[in-house]
């Protein structure tokens, strides 16, 4: 205990009404003893009374006429009363708490899988499969928190075009630039996509691994089979979810020399897509517009949340010991006060 510790439990403000109320209390049934302290001077004034009733009628009369000093035999009792009050504060342990909560995320790892292929040009989507799967994507990865995403596209071939990285700003601008002349945009090689994706997965220690593989076709390039590629997806634990993209008829593509729009036929074969989502454990999704193909990835963001952990840490302060300190030091205050002149000589 330092000289500058004892000065600041004088301090005044220790005994404000704002000071009590930012206060937790440990005891607080001892407050109650608090009524001790007047009700001790009522059984003193009492006690007085019964021995010497005349005296305690004329007292009044008789302080009023007397020398102000003669106030000086409160002193004592006043003192006697602090300390058994600093005392009671102090045994109802006066407290205050700072609760601090950390959180931290157990990410997942997300590979998407998408399809540049050529029939991803077709426009049943805005402005075509491609640019509006683009920016489903994106709003997908900037809707997510802690975890490292990986992109890989794929048409007649398959190419990682991102590791799992939480740098989001760079897959985005990387998801951006993708097009059709990035590859051979002939054929869809979706079990060397699915092959592709599982090899930059292989040495992830996250313990949910999350494939989301998007196409319009069925698997028709490539030296991998789809069904062989999700069976070692799953054997490495990675849950797939799988989404057909497109309309099956007639749908829009490009315009003919009047400037009016031509439309292809479309059939998407949905078996190997199912297959895939089946042996991964994850689902599959059917999407024929932009809104429905939001609706997914809004599904998909929901299944595979992050695993938030959070921690509590709270430090609690004790301030019983100005309260006691005082009350020790008006204690012996009235000690002293007892066997002094104001005593003997004011209270006699």
């Amino acid at each position: 205990m330092n000289a500058n510790s004892i000065i600041e439990w004088f301090s005044w403000s220790w005994f404000l009404p704002e000071t009590f109320r930012t206060y937790e209390w440990k005891n607080p049934w001892v407050l109650h003893l608090l009524w001790i302290v007047p009700l001790i001077l009522l059984i003193r004034k009492f006690t007085k009374f019964l021995k010497n009733p005349s005296l305690e009628l004329s007292l009044p009369g008789k302080v009023s006429n007397s020398n102000p000093w003669t106030y000086l035999r409160l002193v004592p009792t006043l003192f006697f009363m602090l300390a058994l009050g600093m005392v009671i504060i102090a045994l109802a342990r006066p407290q205050r708490s700072n609760e601090k909560v950390e959180q931290s995320t157990e990410g997942i790892d997300i590979m998407l899988v998408m399809d540049i292929s050529e029939s991803m040009d077709l426009q049943d989507f805005e402005p075509n499969r491609l640019e509006a799967a683009k920016s489903t994507a994106i709003d997908f990865i900037n809707g997510r928190f802690g975890d490292r995403i990986g992109m890989v596209i794929f048409a007649g071939e398959a190419f990682s075009l991102a590791p799992l990285t939480t740098d989001y700003e760079l897959l985005t601008d990387l998801i951006d630039d993708i097009s059709f002349d990035m590859m051979d945009a002939k054929g869809t090689a979706i079990g060397s996509a699915v092959a592709t994706a599982t090899n930059r997965m292989r040495e992830s220690d996250s313990k949910s691994k999350v494939m989301v593989l998007l196409s319009d076709g069925d698997n028709n390039a490539g030296n991998v089979d789809p069904v062989f590629a999700a069976e070692l997806a799953e054997a490495m634990d990675i849950k797939i979810y799988t989404i057909a993209v497109g309309k099956d008829g007639m749908v829009p593509y490009g315009t003919d020399f009047f400037g009016r729009p031509q439309m292809v036929e479309s059939y998407l074969n949905e078996t190997t897509l199912r297959d895939l989502a089946r042996i991964g454990k994850g689902q599959f999704f059917r999407a024929s517009d932009d809104k429905a193909l939001e609706n997914i990835f809004e599904q998909i963001d929901q299944l595979e949340k992050a695993e938030i952990l959070e921690s509590r840490y709270k430090e609690t302060q004790d301030f019983y010991r100005p309260y006691l300190f005082l009350g020790i030091i008006f204690f012996f205050i009235w000690l002293g006060l007892k066997s002094t002149f104001v005593n003997n000589f004011l209270l006699d």
